[in-house]
């Protein structure tokens, strides 16, 4: 699972032309420490609810990668 949203957020950041990461920490944030904005977060909602079936937003704001695992692992 990690791996897997590693690279859906390394391909939004590659398309925003940020260097790829090589890992991603819980305490992440996805606005400061990725420099994702809201239209990557769209983004990445979309991409994540296609490859887990789960909508990471249906339950609130998500603002961590902690977060995000957390909610895919319901």
């Amino acid at each position: 699972m990690e791996e897997q949203v590693l690279s859906i957020i390394n391909d939004i950041r590659k398309s925003k032309r940020l260097n790829v990461l090589d890992a991603l920490k819980e305490t992440d944030n996805l606005r400061t420490d990725l420099n994702l904005t809201s239209f990557d977060l769209a983004e990445l909602t979309v991409r994540i609810e296609d490859e887990f079936g789960v909508d990471i937003f249906e339950e609130g704001i998500v603002n961590t990668i902690g977060e995000i695992y957390g909610r895919l692992a319901k």
